[in-house]
């Protein structure tokens, strides 16, 4: 029997395993909103106890009896919290709504009734108005002791334990996307047309702390392929968020040097994940060229997305898709069972050929999808799947 690390080992050298490796929770963004799982769980009469694993998102952590019944390939390993809270508190109620404060300074809320999960609601940097307020800002400390704690025997847990596919998950969001958030969206955007000395100092300090986070990480992880999580989101619903070329000359440089830094430092194989929502198809060769492997979440309902069979033409031998199952913002939230059914099997059908092609949701499935949408997103997997099925009729294969 195919081990889950070996089927995913496969699938990411792009090849073709016994079946499509399916992850539910595997990474930071590819799970389930805890509501989603705890209507699941009722819907299936599932008693187990259902926890939230990331507090920003409402992600939910998938007990293992679940994970085992849902046949989930993937695990990962996070960093511990740091010795120190720093910045970081919990507000509790303010108002109307839950808030808290993260390590790095940033404040999230999210409200008391009817609240899904916490957005963003303080920029600590939008206020800053020289590069050395940047740079005496009281960034976390990425080398912390307490973040790598365990870190290397978890993974060996559950590589050699349970043969799971290994993610490895960052240290904090991805760089462009978290100096966004630490200066405020506006504010970071007329730095990127009037201020460039902002814009580098502050993605120099995203880098300097990525490096530091992942240079420690792969010296400790030295005997597994692992999968490394990075992220940044560079679309919108209908295109990137700047011009091609703005991302090319003052963002792109840091993602190429933080990825040529992971591969030259690592001491085993390992794949650049690469989460990047919204319309970024015009976006890809200079991602592949930076060194990223995998596309997460591949959000097909965004212009120029939706043509999965295209991009497994164009890109299928450069890069694997972690995700891009069914449409999330439509069909698996508010469509009937048989609509997505009909939609993951086209997806299947489009991206499945070769390997490189991880089953996953197109990032968290929020806290309003109907279970039946969920089991019928599932079951399609469980009879399309399997690359050679043994069936009366003979061996019937993906194609």
């Amino acid at each position: 029997m195919t081990s889950a690390y070996t089927r995913l080992e496969t699938t990411l050298a792009h090849r073709e395993p016994d079946r499509i490796p399916f992850d539910l929770g595997g990474t930071i963004v590819s799970g389930i909103n805890v509501r989603a799982l705890r209507n699941l769980c009722s819907f299936k009469g599932w008693t187990d106890a259902v926890k939230v694993q990331d507090l920003v998102t409402q992600m939910a952590e998938i007990p293992e009896r679940i994970a085992g019944l849902l046949k989930v390939d993937v695990k990962n390993i996070r960093p511990g919290p740091p010795s120190l809270p720093g910045l970081s508190r919990d507000c509790g109620l303010v108002g109307e709504h839950y808030r808290l404060v993260d390590e790095f300074g940033m404040g999230w809320q999210m409200p008391r009734n009817g609240g899904l999960y916490f957005d963003l609601h303080h920029s600590p940097l939008a206020g800053a108005e020289s590069v050395a307020e940047i740079e005496n800002y009281p960034w976390p400390d990425p080398l912390d002791p307490a973040r790598f704690k365990d870190l290397a025997a978890e993974a060996d847990r559950i590589v050699l334990n349970e043969q799971k596919g290994l993610v490895v998950e960052r240290m904090h969001s991805g760089m462009w996307e978290h100096a966004m958030w630490m200066r405020g969206y506006e504010q970071f955007f007329m730095d990127m047309a009037s201020d460039e000395k902002m814009v580098h100092a502050i993605m120099g300090k995203e880098l300097e702390i990525k490096m530091k986070y992942w240079g420690r990480v792969l010296e400790l992880l030295d005997r597994h392929t692992v999968v490394i999580s990075e992220a940044d989101d560079l679309g919108s619903q209908d295109g990137l968020l700047v011009s091609l070329d703005m991302y090319k000359r003052l963002i792109w440089p840091y993602h190429r040097k933080l990825f040529e830094f992971i591969k030259k430092k690592a001491r085993t194989k390992v794949y650049i994940f690469y989460h990047n929502d919204g319309a970024i198809y015009d976006s890809l060769p200079l991602l592949v060229e930076a060194g990223v492997d995998i596309m997460n979440p591949w959000q097909v309902n965004c212009r120029g997305m939706d043509d999965t069979a295209k991009f497994k033409r164009e890109w299928g031998k450069e890069l694997t898709i972690w995700g891009g199952s069914c449409d999330t913002q439509r069909v698996l939230p508010f469509g009937t069972p048989q609509e997505v059914r009909d939609e993951t099997k086209r997806r299947i059908e489009d991206l499945a050929p070769g390997g490189g092609f991880v089953f996953a949701p197109i990032h968290v499935i929020q806290g309003g999808v109907p279970p039946e949408n969920i089991m019928a997103w599932w079951e399609t997997l469980q009879e399309f799947g399997n690359y050679i099925e043994f069936a009366a009729g003979g061996a019937k294969k993906i194609e």
